[in-house]
């Protein structure tokens, strides 16, 4: 999980961004890597971003450059020293578009009445505004892997990946499952392989090529889920935190 080291003047500083800007921004950094610092490219992205911006004020290639300079610096953190669960990296399911996003922060949790757990997430590169409850059962997982064009091997018909769909409406990651793959010989620094996925949510069927594809990490879903807890509860006040028991099937109940 990425840790909320911003301050909250740097939140504000991201949340001028929408969100197709930040989804484009994360794919674009998937590309290029550390060639996003450089100033004559944040100086195109921010140029690329005021046709879509009418009513709203520019967005300079300052803030562009500290946008992905904050990714940088947060990956190459996550990269230094072993993994423990408080730098395991969650991604959740929006409710308001049904995409994925990066979590950034886990806030609060709370228990329904069905006894189902939900968590309040801070999604990365996003502001408070956007914070949302998610269930963990159904939108919380551990995040989705990019591959690289070495590795388009490893993806498979019937595959369940994360996909980057891109409309005239949105721009946004989706779940897929690959139905049928056109494989090509290429070498190992680029990818020429056809993917034709279909989305889960309106089961629209497209041809994507491999940068657009991240794989889902194998039998990581119910690990993920149960780390959450020792997160949020981590995380969270003592003073204002639920207190709930958890049954060896993952129920859980208030402790009146």
């Amino acid at each position: 999980m990425e840790e909320m080291s911003s301050s909250s003047e740097n939140w504000d500083s991201l949340s001028e961004f929408t969100l197709k800007e930040i989804v484009e921004m994360e794919n674009l950094y998937k590309e290029v890597g550390e060639q996003s610092l450089d100033k004559e490219f944040c100086q195109d992205v921010a140029m690329s971003c005021k046709s879509s911006r009418a009513g709203k004020p520019s967005i300079t290639w300052e803030q562009v450059h500290k946008w992905f300079q904050n990714k940088h610096e947060g990956l190459q953190a996550k990269s230094k020293g072993p993994t423990d669960i408080s730098e395991l990296a969650f991604e959740a399911k929006s409710l308001k578009d049904n995409a994925w996003y990066d979590v950034a922060s886990f806030l609060s949790y709370r228990v329904l009445c069905s006894g189902e757990l939900e968590v309040r997430v801070r999604f990365s590169g996003f502001g408070k505004e956007e914070d949302e409850w998610v269930n963990v059962r159904n939108a919380v997982r551990e995040r989705s892997i990019p591959l690289e064009p070495s590795e388009c091997h490893k993806v498979n018909v019937g595959d369940l990946v994360l996909c980057f769909q891109d409309r005239e409406n949105h721009a946004i990651y989706c779940d897929a499952h690959v139905i049928e793959i056109q494989r090509k010989f290429h070498d190992i620094g680029d990818c020429r392989c056809i993917f034709v996925v279909r989305y889960d949510e309106d089961y629209t069927v497209e041809k994507v090529h491999l940068g657009r594809i991240c794989s889902r990490p194998a039998g990581c879903d119910w690990s993920a889920n149960t780390n959450i807890l020792a997160i949020t509860d981590a995380n969270t006040d003592t003073d204002t935190q639920q207190e709930m028991c958890v049954d060896e099937k993952l129920k859980l109940s208030f402790l009146y």
